[in-house]
């Protein structure tokens, strides 16, 4: 037994309300609840009657159309492809593997196989003989004609090194140290100065565009900014907090009434009910009770019963003579077939397996043909 208090849980009362709620709240309840009323009725009544169609035709409507459209549209196609697709795919399959496909396989195997390794040997033969060319007469050739060449090429490189230098001196100091002088002397200072200058428009430029833009701020916020917000702060704030206060008081009415207003149709609902079933259904169960069914009874003991039984003997009445007259005509036809054929041939005795009485078997007996007591 825990002898320990549980933690005390925090209080969940609701917040205080103003007096504009609660001034606001009775009346709407009840102008809502006066609206609603006659609306739940007749959503009530509507899902009643839906659920009453839903019942008794639209299911079994439905269940008939989803018969038929199986009848219509699944079970052809099913038979279709069953009975006629499936044994004609079948069939192709069959006519393909035997035209097609056993006469490529014997193809393959008996020709195209015995050809490819005879081309195969045929080309390992003629690679052979050029790789004897290659490396016997070729290779040789080549080695001798790159000897040649280097020995060009070395006797032209020196005299392109050469010729090289001179071209690199004559272009270094006609062309490459002018131009350094020039961007070192010229072109650097003269940058220089162009982007200080650049540099002093650029402040001046952005000083006044900073100093406009803040008189535009300040008139802006002066002109329109203020305003409007006064005008939230003042006006649409207390009008809007109005207005969420009458909207969530008109929804939990609505609520409130909804609910209440399907006790009612509840209530009434039930009291058709019990009003139907006192006016129409309890009459015609007194009517059932008392007055059909005893007429039924003296219906069913004095007209019913012995009309079953009269048939029912007739009917006993007209199988015997039916009997009667089937075992005439077989005794009819069996004199005729006598009188045209003679008696017929009796079957002779044949010795049986087991015994023809109904002995009971022990230990020391046995029905076989082989321990035949």
């Amino acid at each position: 037994m825990d002898l320990e208090k549980p933690p005390a849980r925090p209080s969940q009362h609701p917040a205080p309300e103003g007096c504009l709620a609660i001034a606001i709240r009775v009346p709407v309840r009840i102008i809502v609840l006066v609206l609603v009323v006659p609306v739940r009725m007749v959503w009530d009544a509507l899902v009643v009657a839906g659920r009453f169609l839903n019942d008794t035709m639209l299911r079994p409507l439905g269940r008939a159309l989803l018969w038929v459209g199986r009848a219509l549209f699944v079970w052809p196609f099913v038979g279709l492809w069953r009975y006629v697709v499936v044994p004609v795919a079948q069939g192709l399959a069959w006519l393909g593997n035997v035209l097609v496909v056993v006469p490529l396989v014997w193809l393959y195997r008996y020709v195209l196989t015995p050809l490819g390794h005879a081309c195969a040997w045929l080309a390992r033969g003629i690679g052979a003989g050029l790789g004897w060319l290659y490396a016997r007469g070729l290779a040789p050739i080549g080695h001798a004609a790159m000897w040649v060449l280097r020995g060009l090429g070395a006797m032209l490189g020196a005299f392109g090194l050469g010729a090289f230098a001179v071209v690199a001196w004559l272009v270094r100091y006609l062309f490459v140290v002018p131009a350094v002088w020039v961007y070192e002397w010229v072109l650097a200072p003269l940058g220089r100065a162009i982007a200080w200058c650049a540099r002093g428009l650029l402040w001046v430029v952005s000083t006044i565009v900073t100093g406009i833009g803040i008189g535009l701020y300040w008139i802006g916020r002066v002109l329109f900014v203020l305003p409007a917000l006064g005008v939230y702060r003042w006006v649409l704030a207390p009008v809007g907090r109005v207005l969420a206060v009458i909207g969530r008081e008109i929804w939990e009415a609505l609520g409130h009434a909804w609910r209440v207003a399907g006790r009612i149709s509840l209530a009434v609902g039930r009291f058709l009910a019990s009003l139907f079933r006192w006016i129409f259904v309890e009459p015609v169960r007194w009517v059932y009770r008392t007055v059909l069914t005893p007429v039924g009874h003296v219906v069913r003991d004095t007209v019913l019963r012995p009309a079953a039984e009269a048939a029912r003997s007739v009917g006993r009445a007209t199988r015997q003579a039916l009997a009667d007259v089937r075992k005439s005509v077989r005794q009819a036809r069996a004199d005729f077939r006598r009188m045209l054929l003679g008696e017929p041939k009796k079957r002779e005795a044949v010795a049986r397996r087991e015994p023809p009485g109904r002995e009971t078997r022990t230990l020391g007996s046995s029905t076989t043909a082989l321990t035949k007591d």
